[in-house]
């Protein structure tokens, strides 16, 4: 009965020493930059003065952001005329001649953002500060992008090796 246990102990000692292979690809260290567009945004009216913009990251990125990830709003605000869209960063202030400002401005946590726009007059009057509005999302790791000009979009999409079909 001895010889049967040692013999069994001897194979199992083999079988389970011997169980390692070759190391699997490199995992992922940390998460990946993201980005998604929301277009045809209605912006909802809170006062005559400020209409708002909420949505949970759930809904574009299957979930909620982790800690170190920075959030950057950018606004379309036209195209070139090769037809590229025109981005700008949020905050973003609007002066107008008479003295008139519009203030894009937005928030977030890790579970969703909230775009504001706010003025100085009824933005009912301004249309097309409100309505059919879009917006690009950049969710990114905080060390990727501290040192790229966040004002161009271009060189942070360029950065972070954004897919621009989104």
């Amino acid at each position: 009965m001895k010889k049967i246990l040692t013999l069994f102990a001897v194979v199992g000692l083999i079988i389970f020493t011997s169980c390692e292979g070759p190391d699997g690809p490199p995992g992922l260290d940390a998460p990946l930059p993201q980005a998604f567009t929301v277009n045809n945004v209605n912006l909802v009216r809170v006062t005559n003065n400020q209409y708002e913009f909420t949505r949970t990251f759930n809904q574009y990125v299957g979930g909620d952001l982790f800690n170190d990830e920075t959030v950057l709003i950018y606004r379309k605000t036209g195209t070139t005329n090769a037809g590229a869209p025109v981005w700008q960063l949020l905050p973003n202030v609007i002066n107008y001649n008479n003295g008139d400002i519009a203030d894009y401005f937005f928030d977030y946590s890790k579970e969703d953002f909230l775009i504001t726009v706010t003025a100085s007059f009824n933005l009912a009057t301004e249309p097309s500060l409100i309505n059919s509005q879009t917006f690009r999302v950049v969710i990114s790791p905080s060390d990727l992008i501290a040192g790229v000009n966040k004002n161009n979009y271009l060189d942070v999409a360029k950065t972070l090796k954004l897919d621009e079909l989104k």
